[in-house]
């Protein structure tokens, strides 16, 4: 099979991927932070491993602000239930999916939020001026995807979180489409919030993922419940990461992402990226000369991800997708992404 659904969920993990899960499985299986057996202990480090191959893949100074939750979805509704208050007006952009737009409209009827949406260009491009723009004295939020999941448009964030930090406007980047193929650092670009998934491009296990939190950006705990520290107190607690880490983790998972991570570290980020964009481009002449083939984005492999949406003349996507697989065994995606928005931009 030709597998081109990587942008849902990357297929053919590296080996050490499935080691790491199966090990943890066999040989530990104990719960991190909870016993002082051996098998809790190793267990410990292997969440702490992880932590410290995704802080240095980020360059985030504290690996304990980094919060595992189960994908990018859940790491974004922490964020948005953890920090939006009543009247809050909170900008974002026409390309967003729906793990963000849901929760968005969600607490915007529940808080009496000010939503402004920032609308595109056709082809993804939405320059960071027109974001800034929309930012008001009571602006609490900015939440960006970092590249579309339908389109693939990088949005350059390096201009726009040194500016909203100025204005101490918190930054949320939606970086699923990103970590582990885009290069992504939290201190350069001055990212008050990261949410990212493990399952695609930083090839960890589905129910995988996290979220980084700024020193400067407080959250209110959205789950609570036993963390294994300060059990005699039945408050939660007030540090990272265990004030957002609520319940036993997914360790096992967590095993797996840690060897993901630690493959696109040793792989090079920047060759990954070389890479992807040599084949997006190959893709991308290949489709131009084809008549019946409409192709949206920009067009360009540096200015996008290895994302590339089409539609073909006189077919549906369900047909042409069908196709596809059933005569040629390829592997595409079809359908709204989950950003109903971004198909309208």
């Amino acid at each position: 099979m030709i597998y081109l659904d990587n942008a849902a969920t990357t297929h053919k993990k590296p080996p050490q991927v499935a080691n790491a899960v199966y090990n943890y499985l066999k040989n530990i299986s104990a719960s991190p932070g909870r016993s002082a057996h051996k098998l809790a202990i190793e267990a410990g480090r292997i969440v702490v491993d992880a932590r410290e191959a995704l802080a240095q893949l980020f360059n985030i100074k504290d690996p304990a602000r980094i919060v595992f939750t189960h994908n990018a979805t859940y790491a974004i509704n922490i964020a948005l239930f953890g920090l939006l208050r009543r009247g809050d007006h909170i900008v974002t952009t026409s390309l967003e999916h729906n793990a963000v737009m849901r929760p968005l409209n969600l607490l915007k009827k529940k808080l009496d939020l000010d939503v402004t949406v920032v609308g595109a260009d056709a082809d993804g491009t939405l320059p960071p001026h027109r974001i800034l723009n929309a930012v008001r004295p009571n602006t609490r939020l900015v939440v960006v995807n970092h590249a579309s999941n339908v389109v693939g448009t990088i949005i350059d964030l390096s201009e726009l979180g040194q500016q909203l930090r100025g204005r101490g406007v918190v930054l949320l980047v939606d970086a699923a489409q990103t970590a582990g193929a885009v290069p992504v650092d939290v201190e350069r670009d001055a990212i008050a919030l990261l949410a990212f998934t493990g399952h695609k491009a930083l090839f960890g296990p589905p129910g995988t993922g996290g979220l980084y939190v700024a020193p400067w950006v407080q959250l209110q705990p959205a789950i609570c419940g036993g963390t294994g520290s300060r059990s005699e107190h039945e408050q939660q607690p007030d540090f990272l990461p265990d004030m957002l880490e609520a319940g036993t983790p997914n360790t096992a998972g967590i095993a797996g992402l840690n060897a993901g991570v630690r493959f696109v570290l040793e792989e090079g980020l920047e060759r990954i990226r070389s890479y992807e964009e040599e084949l997006t481009g190959r893709l991308l002449e290949g489709l131009a000369r084809i008549d019946a083939v409409t192709v949206y984005g920009p067009g360009d492999p540096s200015r996008q991800t290895a994302v590339v949406s089409v539609n073909v003349d006189g077919k549906t996507p369900s047909e042409v997708g069908a196709l596809l697989d059933e005569r040629y065994d390829i592997a595409v995606r079809v359908g709204l992404h989950c950003a109903p928005s971004a198909h309208r931009t």
